[in-house]
């Protein structure tokens, strides 16, 4: 792996989205008074205008075209949209409701899902290592049955939400930015009219409730949008064996948010749980690591 692409602008680019992402429970937790329906629905509204503005400068309209004219593409996403807003609504009344660890635990099981996943659709095989990994995270998972189901139903209802929704994406060809704009498009209308509906309610629309809570609502389509294009850039240029290891930051972030800042129970079940899955992933980072070193090797031993 050359040294470009381990220290230049993409891992910024990576650093600087899962960061974002890790923080993401601070911002929406300043929020937990708008109803989380309402939330995610404005969250959408204004990711459309910043997803249009970005296609527009970077000169992706043919892209965005062609795939609103592919019925096979729209329908796939039309399937991510409902997908990803799950997942968005999920993560808010799991913030709103003080389940940050679970969060946190939701995206520390994701690429382990994911791979499982690749397994089951698309063929892939995984190694002895790799399912003792898959093993372990399975028992972490199957320890929270005895004692934190609320913690399992929010984090694995993430998890699989985000792995099937990449699914849907890896196997749609579309970028990711024209992607997330039909996505966007796709909510747009149903998200317009809960937006309409909570501002004919006695209590008015939330944008009402003063200006902070209208400045942050209003800044949902920005921080929806910025990490999004940043992992969008960052994925161009990094290889994707480092851009793994980076995806951890975001979920170590919330996980020490979710004990520090925001005081949430770790007892002797949610703690044992988190300690397998912390295993199963270093094992599988170890073996992953350890296969590329071997392949770089072979093709540096390659006769020219």
């Amino acid at each position: 792996m050359s040294s470009t692409k381990l220290i230049g602008p993409g891992l910024g680019a990576a650093l600087l989205a899962y960061f974002i992402w890790g923080f993401l429970p601070l911002y929406f937790h300043a929020l937990a008074h708008v109803p989380p329906l309402e939330l995610v629905a404005f969250r959408i509204c204004l990711t459309l205008p910043f997803c249009l503005a970005v296609v527009a400068w970077r000169g992706m309209g043919g892209e965005l075209v062609a795939a609103l004219r592919n019925r096979a593409v729209l329908l796939r996403l039309c399937a991510s949209a409902a997908l990803i807003a799950t997942n968005w609504l999920i993560f808010v009344i799991a913030v709103a409701q003080g389940h940050v660890l679970a969060s946190s635990l939701g995206y520390y099981i994701n690429p382990l899902l994911n791979v499982l996943i690749g397994t089951i659709f698309l063929g892939e095989r995984l190694n002895r290592t790799q399912w003792s990994a898959v093993a372990i995270a399975g028992a972490g998972i199957a320890l929270l049955l005895w004692g934190a189901l609320d913690m399992l139903g929010v984090a694995m209802a993430l998890a699989v939400s985000f792995a099937l929704y990449g699914l849907i994406r890896k196997l749609t060809p579309v970028a990711s930015v024209p992607g997330l704009t039909i996505e966007t498009m796709v909510l747009s209308l149903p998200a317009a009219a809960i937006v309409a509906w909570y501002a004919l309610q006695p209590a008015g629309s939330s944008m009402a409730q003063g200006a902070g809570t209208a400045g942050l609502v209003a800044l949902s389509g920005v921080v929806t949008g910025v990490p999004l294009l940043l992992f969008a850039a960052a994925a161009r240029q990094l290889d994707l064996s480092v851009l793994g290891f980076v995806q951890f930051l975001a979920p170590t972030i919330s996980f020490l948010l979710g004990t520090i800042a925001f005081g949430e129970p770790l007892d002797t079940v949610r703690l044992a749980c988190f300690v397998l899955i912390w295993t199963a992933i270093g094992v599988f980072s170890a073996d992953m690591l350890r296969r590329r070193r071997g392949a770089q090797r072979s093709r540096s031993e390659a006769p020219a």
